[in-house]
Parts: structure tokens; C-alpha cells; sequence
């Protein structure tokens, strides 16, 4: 019998325990696709389940940066004690846990990044990549993983227009995070898309009637959606794509929309203006592409290092600096590992994460010149 993913049950478990006894539930998911759809799943798993009790929160990349962090702790504290559960973030974030733990909140690790060298102090870990982890699959998308973290949850109480939804959303997010189409991702995908263009989300319906996507394959309709929900738009606390997704109704969701396909030409010009900067710095010599400055907005740069890398086939690191510290996105080859080469500087770094081929990180700006010497050192072996 196929081993179960390690404590994914026993999570289910003590949601479902926080939900009869009525426990507050705080929501914590990374703000891109992956991270929202995970975010929904659980959100409405919960309130399926009987939960009312229940905090969504997602950090802003540009103030915050990347997984669970002290901006978002401070700003949470009042809801200590709480069930504190994470979504695809977390798996890197040690102090931060601690940290979590100390206010009163018990915390719970969804994630599907690489592990690093020990765990977070947190009550329950999930992850495939841990190490004592025996399930055979390692490449779920964490919408994948919240869904079958749902499924336990709900068992029979789950109705199946629910299921259908959940399947689109971890059928986008899946696309969106670029996992391997193989295993129980291909079925996710598979039966995901089959139900996307009879959805009942009111977003989704509205992603699928702009003018502009009229005539595109339905593959080329969820990518272009995908980058749409990507976009950051300025007003509220939610992520682009949380908001669409959760609109109430059509009219709402299709404004938002249009928000958004203008908003996107103006973060393609941004973009494009961080590449053209790159380039003229560079002189293709180098073993590594390392790159920053205090214009460029960091969730610009996972999208501008994948164009790079594209053009110049080796490892980009890009970062945009604050006063004292500077955060980066990665994008490398394929047999060239990001968190290994991290990991063997990480003596340098406050955190750091992610996938091999994407990650992040973020340095104090005093280490960023012997971080760079450290990273041509690896990749040159």
C-alpha cells in the first residue's frame, strides 16, 4: 500500500479538533497563485466543516517579502492564541516560528519547497520533501496538497460542486507553479481544466469572457489568467488573484479584470525595463547573472530572472535593495540547484528558499558582495 503523505492527516485531525472547539484559525498563504489557491481551498474547507472563527492573511511581497515574517506576526498578535497554519511557506522560516510560537499561536507548515538542513519548531510539518517523508510523489503544487489536506477533512461531507472547484483552482496553480505534469499532478491537471469553463466562480467566469482571450485554446486562456491574477493592483489587503477568485459576483470580478489587463501592460513595460538594464550592465562573461537596485520592485523579478535565464542559460539572481537589506528572486538552468548553491552560503543570508530551479532570498546589503563571491565559487566547480 502507497505510503500517505507524512502528517497530513494528523493536520486534518487538529483543524478539524480547532473547528469543534471553536478556536480561532488564522490563514497564512503565500500572495502568488499557488499560495492563494491554497489559501481558498482551506478557507472554505474550514467553513464546510463548521469553522466561522477564521483570519486570512497574506503578506505583501514588496513590504513583507516572502513567507511568514515579523511585519505580519506583529500585525497578528492580537488573534494570539490561534491555530496558525501556513501555506506554501514556512519550511525555511526558523525564527520566524519561534517567533509564532512565543505570541501563543500553535503552528501548522503546509509547504512543497525544498527542505533545508533541520525543520521550523512548528507543531505539525507538512511537506513531501521533508526527509522522513516515505510518499513516493514529491511534486505537488501546495494547492495540491491543501486539496488532499481538504479531502481528509471533509471525507463524504465534501459536495462535489466544492470538489469540481477545488480541482480548478489546483489545476491553475499547478500550471501556474510550473510542477511536473506526471503522477497525481497530470489528474489534477486533467480533471481540473475539464470543469474550469463551466466554473461557478464568478472570477473564473469573468477571466473566461474577456474580449481579449476570445479565441485562445483553453491552455492559452488559463496562462494568460495566470499572469492576469499575478498582477499586484493597489487597492486592499488581498492579493490580485484572491480577490478574483473569491468575487461575489460577475459584475464585481469582471471589473477587477480590466483593472488588471491594464495594470499588465504596465507591468510588462516595468519588466522589460529591468531586463534592458541587465543586459547593458552585463558583459556575458560572467559565471552568474547578480543584479540589484532600489528602483525595481521585487515582484517584477521572479518574471524578468525567467526571461534572462531564457536568453543567457545560467543561473540570474536578482534583488531589489531596501535601506539596510535586499531581497532576490532566482531562476536557474535545469541541473543547476538555486538552494543548494544557498544553502552553501547561507552563513551570508537572513533566509532563504524555494524550489532548485525558483527561489528567494534576502541578505543585509554589507554581505551582498561576498554572498555574489560565494555563489560564482559554487557554481564554478
Amino acid at each position: 500500500m502507497e505510503k500517505e503523505i507524512k502528517n497530513l492527516k494528523k493536520a486534518a485531525e487538529r483543524i478539524q479538533k480547532a473547528v469543534e472547539n471553536k478556536e480561532k484559525i488564522i490563514v497564512y498563504g503565500d500572495s502568488d497563485m499557488d499560495g492563494v489557491s491554497s489559501a481558498i481551498i482551506l478557507k472554505e474547507a474550514i467553513k464546510t466543516a463548521g469553522g466561522s472563527s477564521l483570519v486570512v492573511y497574506f503578506p505583501d511581497r514588496e513590504e513583507e517579502g516572502y513567507g511568514i515574517n515579523e511585519i505580519a506576526l506583529d500585525s497578528l498578535k492580537n488573534h494570539a492564541p490561534a491555530l496558525f497554519i501556513s501555506l506554501d511557506c514556512g519550511i525555511g522560516n526558523f525564527k520566524e516560528v519561534e517567533k509564532a510560537n512565543k505570541l501563543g499561536f500553535e503552528v501548522i507548515i503546509i509547504d512543497h519547497h525544498e527542505m533545508l538542513d533541520k525543520l521550523p519548531k512548528a507543531s505539525i510539518v507538512v511537506d513531501p520533501k521533508q526527509k522522513s517523508d516515505r510518499h513516493p510523489f514529491k511534486e505537488y503544487a501546495n494547492a495540491g496538497l491543501t486539496f488532499k489536506l481538504a479531502q481528509i477533512l471533509l471525507g463524504e461531507k465534501m459536495p462535489e460542486s466544492l470538489r469540481k472547484s477545488f480541482l480548478e483552482l489546483v489545476a491553475m496553480a499547478t500550471i501556474a507553479d510550473m510542477m511536473p505534469r506526471t503522477d497525481e499532478n497530470e489528474t489534477f491537471i486533467y480533471e481540473g481544466l475539464g470543469y474550469l469553463e463551466s466554473s461557478w466562480r464568478p472570477g473564473i467566469q469573468a477571466l473566461f469572457e474577456i474580449e481579449e482571450f476570445k479565441g485562445l485554446s483553453l491552455m492559452e486562456k488559463v496562462s494568460r489568467s495566470n499572469a492576469l491574477m499575478n498582477i499586484r493592483e493597489g487597492a486592499g489587503k488581498y492579493p490580485s488573484a484572491y480577490r478574483l477568485l473569491t468575487a461575489s459576483t460577475v459584475k464585481e470580478a469582471k471589473e477587477l479584470a480590466e483593472s488588471l489587463l491594464e495594470r499588465g501592460l504596465e507591468k510588462k513595460k516595468k519588466i522589460e525595463e529591468i531586463v534592458s538594464e541587465v543586459e547593458r550592465r552585463i558583459t556575458g562573461q560572467e559565471e552568474i547573472i547578480f543584479e540589484g537596485s532600489f528602483s525595481w520592485e521585487l515582484i517584477l523579478l521572479g518574471t524578468a530572472a525567467s526571461i534572462l535565464l531564457r536568453e543567457l542559460k545560467k543561473p540570474v539572481f536578482l534583488y531589489r535593495k531596501k535601506e539596510e537589506e535586499s531581497q532576490g528572486s532566482i531562476r536557474s538552468p535545469e541541473g543547476y540547484d538555486s538552494v543548494s548553491a544557498m544553502k552553501s552560503c547561507a552563513k551570508l543570508l537572513k533566509t532563504y528558499g524555494g524550489h532548485q530551479r525558483a527561489s528567494g532570498f534576502t541578505i543585509e546589503n554589507k554581505n551582498l558582495d561576498k554572498f555574489k563571491e560565494c555563489l560564482a565559487s559554487y557554481f564554478s566547480k
